[in-house]
């Protein structure tokens, strides 16, 4: 008998051990980290990415507009990693 009434105190011990834990836990205030601001960083302006817009904002008529053309060619040129005077642009194929 004696054997089974110290497991039943080391089991209510071990309990309020436990909750008594997890309650300090969850009162316990964390000061909140510090917030650093992120440096503005301002891009350069690009005038391509503003004749791009002009572009959107023509709409069907831009497809007749020569510097949306030229724009076009260079914003293709620039995503492929190519040099506008490239021989293997293939500009002239199909026209």
């Amino acid at each position: 008998m004696e054997g089974r009434n110290l497991a039943r105190i080391g089991a209510i011990v071990f309990v309020a051990f436990a909750i008594t834990a997890t309650v300090i836990e969850m009162t316990r205030e964390d000061d909140p980290a510090p917030v650093r601001a992120a440096p503005t960083v301002q891009r350069p302006a690009d005038p391509l990415r503003a004749t791009l817009r002009r572009c959107q904002r023509l709409g069907e008529a831009a497809t007749r507009d020569a510097d949306c053309l030229a724009a076009w060619a260079a914003s293709r040129d620039r995503f492929l990693g190519r040099a506008p005077s490239d021989p293997a642009r293939g500009d002239n194929q199909g026209q």
